[in-house]
């Protein structure tokens, strides 16, 4: 893969790479076109480069979203990655990256994100994570998988947003877990407002989906579309209390 030369700004560097016809290429190249996203200068997000500089992430490269054989393969990849850091401390994630659909706007990544989401949560026999809440409309609701409690964040090349601006449609599963230890050790205010800060900076005005966890659902955020009050995630969770 030629590798855009480092002088370029993130949101000119995530242009090439979305030239780059990365949905027919090798998993490293995938791999390698997320890394430098991440790992550029002006990428606001400080967990996210946290994770790549100390290797503690997991990345898969799938096929289309709407595969029936993913929901099963990605399962189990966040079960065997959730048991891999168990008892671990400091920032991990788990990223998967589709070949496909590249999606024409942010509704159809939507809709193509919750179709996933659901189909992942039919095929999973584990009860929802402690801790969360597990109605989508809910303050504290968060994705369980495997037992395991997620805030995902989806990145795609129709996004409004340069930060969410990925080459192919990726889902980034963060684990709630480390959110409460960065609260327990008096680190999670600061991590915030700087990366909300970068991310203003990048973009020129604030991110409007932003919210803390217990304000709102944070499902309203996974797929980086501007949402109106009211709206609803299209989630339906077999067993919400």
């Amino acid at each position: 893969m030629e590798v855009p030369e480092e002088h370029h700004g993130l949101e000119t560097t995530l242009d090439l790479l979305a030239g780059m016809d990365l949905a027919h290429a090798s998993d490293a190249d995938v791999v390698r076109a997320l890394e430098l996203m991440v790992t550029h200068a002006e990428f606001p997000c400080l967990g996210a480069k946290s994770v790549f500089r100390r290797g503690s992430v997991a990345h898969a490269v799938l096929d289309d979203m709407t595969d029936p054989d993913v929901p099963g393969q990605l399962l189990e990849r966040l079960e065997t990655f959730a048991r891999a850091i168990e008892g671990e401390s400091g920032f991990h994630s788990f990223i998967a990256t589709f070949r496909g659909p590249l999606p024409s706007d942010e509704s159809a990544f939507e809709s193509a994100l919750f179709g996933l989401l659901q189909r992942l949560h039919d095929a999973d026999d584990r009860s929802w994570a402690d801790g969360v809440g597990s109605d989508p409309n809910d303050p504290h609701f968060a994705f369980s998988a495997g037992g395991t409690a997620y805030f995902i964040v989806g990145l795609h090349p129709a996004a409004s947003r340069v930060a969410r601006r990925a080459p192919l449609p990726t889902l980034v599963f963060n684990p709630h877990a480390q959110f409460e230890e960065l609260r327990t050790e008096g680190r999670f205010d600061g991590m915030r407002t700087t990366i909300r800060r970068r991310d203003e900076d990048l973009q020129g005005f604030v991110n409007p989906m932003v919210a803390d966890h217990g304000d709102s659902s944070e499902a309203m955020q996974y797929s980086g579309r501007h949402h109106q009050a009211g709206w609803e995630p299209p989630l339906d969770v077999h067993d919400a209390d």
